[in-house]
């Protein structure tokens, strides 16, 4: 006697195997991207070491300052970092960023923080 093959009593419709159309699947909710904000210190801290070195009111960082002295010296992390930074530190008013975008100018606020 042969087994009688299993009947499907599901009304609901199989799911199509090696499809192509992913518009069928459930997307997950986005994930809120949790942002290291320690790399963006650091170089926080390196244009502040880099004027501190220095210590006057109006120091001025070249082009030639922040590559040789920033640029070079950032990882991946604190490369993607640098103008995040860059913009902290304007927006507390330590530095102020000439025309050129690249030549920061040290404040007197700047000066006060790192003295």
């Amino acid at each position: 006697m042969n087994p009688s093959p299993k009947k499907n009593y599901n009304n609901a419709k199989p799911f199509p195997k090696n499809s192509n159309n992913n518009n069928s699947r459930r997307k997950s909710s986005p994930k809120e991207k949790k942002i290291d904000v320690a790399p963006k210190n650091e170089v926080k801290d390196m244009f502040m070491a880099w004027f501190k070195k220095n210590r006057s009111i109006g120091q001025i960082m070249t082009k030639g300052d922040v590559v040789t002295n920033i640029i070079k010296k950032l990882d991946s992390k604190q490369d993607s970092a640098l103008a995040e930074a860059m913009k902290e530190l304007k927006d507390y008013g330590f530095i102020e960023v000439q025309e050129d975008g690249v030549t920061l100018v040290l404040t007197k606020k700047g000066y006060d923080f790192i003295s």
